[in-house]
């Protein structure tokens, strides 16, 4: 009988990590800090009232998170420009995805609330899921493990290829 293994070297660095955990909302910290660390902190794109991260623990490669800038937990909260600029990059977004990372579609939505799902039900922020035909597997439901074909930096670096040689235009409101 041949035993099965899959080894995820890049998870490692996670386990083994001791760094401390910031107090605080992990967006704004990220958002907070110099743009020259935004790699480090996977941050994707800074608009004028909205932002772009990636997923660190993605459901997919590619998973990204769009936020507004201010801390708000609901969709009343937030005011109609960065409304607007969030479904701008929204657009944006899948577009982009789908040439640097051809996908055959994408999951969009919003959890809010723990209850439904929010991990981070402080700070709202909308999901942007590359989805593959047969992505999804035993993987995730039996051995409560994603598996993703690509390291976090190295989707990054396409993104981010991307973004600088396509920045979004977005409309002024």
């Amino acid at each position: 009988m041949t035993t099965e293994r899959l080894y995820t070297p890049w998870r490692m660095k996670y386990v083994s990590s001791t760094r401390k955990k910031k107090k605080g909302c992990v967006f704004c910290n990220a958002v907070a800090e110099k743009p020259q660390v935004d790699r480090q902190n996977y941050l994707i794109y800074r608009g004028k009232l909205t932002f772009a991260i990636m997923n660190i623990y993605p459901y997919n490669t590619g998973h990204l998170m769009l936020l507004p800038y201010a801390h708000l937990s609901t969709l009343a909260e937030v005011p109609f420009d960065a409304q607007v600029e969030l479904m701008a990059l929204t657009s944006y977004f899948t577009e982009s995805l789908s040439q640097v990372v051809r996908p055959d579609g994408f999951n969009i939505g919003i959890n809010l609330g723990s209850t439904a799902g929010a991990g981070i039900d402080s700070h709202l922020h909308l999901h942007v899921v590359p989805r593959w035909k047969g992505d999804s597997n035993f993987m995730p439901v039996i051995g409560e493990t994603r598996v993703l074909p690509e390291e976090l930096g190295d989707t990054y670096d396409k993104i981010m290829a991307f973004v600088k040689k396509h920045p979004p235009e977005l409309p002024a409101v």
